[in-house]
């Protein structure tokens, strides 16, 4: 198995990405191609030990940046390691993808590279949760800023039947996150939102507010881009914050500093639960190929546990399964 990795995307890349993927080939068998600047890439790769059969590189002469445009970008970059290496999947050139660099730019290039599967209007991206429950998955927290009703939909349908592929739960309880229960709470969005998805197939519950978005109360929590997106950082952010005034309160006295020590021996599980370099990747749901997306700081672990979503993504062939699930959702009408 190959995997196509944007060398130059990240806050810390080449060198976090050049790490996590030594990592990589280091623990599983599968090999990489690193897409970027051919001279900063053999530089880096220089200082480790690894099996070198097992990571190749395709130059690429540039850049895009965190901040670009990225439809303009896409378009004006066209030797740029996110367009390169996109280009390289839909050659078959490699099995997957995957870039921690502009989202933007990863979501607008893999749509006109790679293209829509059947019927997808615009592809989401989805991500695992902790819940007090078990886990869940929010769709799509950033792909999509300004959706139509249908792609909440289709949403929907892929979530589901990606939620039955990967965590083996035949039909998914399904919530759509507004600022309150009623069904004639929300946008116009919302609203449309709620009459198509109570039309379909899914097992849709109705509405859930913000306050749901960890309790477990549902499997799949379905939101457009803007939103969850926000709600993603919001979420980041309190963990580091809550964890910092936790410490800072407790370091102020020798019992407090005890419990702390004594906390941080025994909270291991809940921070692998919580701690988004150990999820790695989010996989892009909608697209003509497997294409993930690392969180923008992620670290070398965070790009090591990309490229396995990435080889387990590939195993998987949800594709194959969201396709007969568009189908089945349009044939039962």
């Amino acid at each position: 198995m190959k995997i196509i990795v944007d060398a130059m995307g990240g806050d810390y890349a080449p060198q976090a990405v050049i790490e996590g993927v030594v990592q990589a080939v280091r623990e599983w068998d599968l090999q990489v191609i690193l897409v970027g600047d051919e001279e900063k890439i053999k530089f880096l790769l220089n200082k480790y030990r690894y099996p070198k059969e097992k990571i190749q590189f395709y130059p690429a002469t540039e850049v895009i940046g965190m901040s670009e445009s990225p439809a303009l970008s896409v378009k004006k970059k066209r030797d740029s390691s996110i367009v390169v290496g996109l280009e390289m999947l839909k050659q078959g050139k490699g099995d997957a993808f995957f870039s921690a660099g502009n989202t933007g730019a990863v979501v607008c290039a893999s749509a006109l590279i790679l293209d829509c599967l059947e019927s997808i209007e615009r592809p989401g991206i989805a991500i695992h949760i902790p819940t007090l429950k078990e886990k869940s998955i929010l769709i799509d927290v950033g792909a999509n800023i300004d959706p139509k009703p249908i792609h909440l939909l289709h949403y929907a349908i892929m979530a589901k039947a990606y939620f039955e592929t990967v965590l083996n739960k035949n039909n998914p309880s399904i919530g759509l996150l507004n600022i309150g229960e009623e069904e004639s709470k929300g946008t116009e969005l919302m609203r449309h939102t709620y009459q198509l998805l109570s039309e379909s197939n899914v097992n849709f519950l109705g509405n859930i507010e913000g306050k749901d978005l960890f309790s477990g109360k549902c499997d799949i929590i379905i939101c457009d881009g803007f939103v969850g997106n926000i709600a993603l950082k919001i979420s980041e952010s309190m963990l580091e914050f809550a964890r910092s005034l936790l410490k800072k309160s407790l370091m102020n006295n020798p019992l407090g500093f005890l419990g702390w020590g004594l906390m941080s021996l025994t909270s291991g599980r809940t921070k692998h639960q919580v701690d988004y370099t150990e999820y790695g990747g989010a996989l892009l749901l909608g697209i003509n190929g497997v294409v993930i997306i690392g969180h923008g700081r992620s670290n070398p672990k965070a790009i090591k546990n990309a490229i396995r979503v990435a080889q387990q993504e590939v195993t998987r062939q949800v594709n194959t399964k969201i396709l007969n699930a568009i189908r089945n959702n349009y044939e039962k009408k």
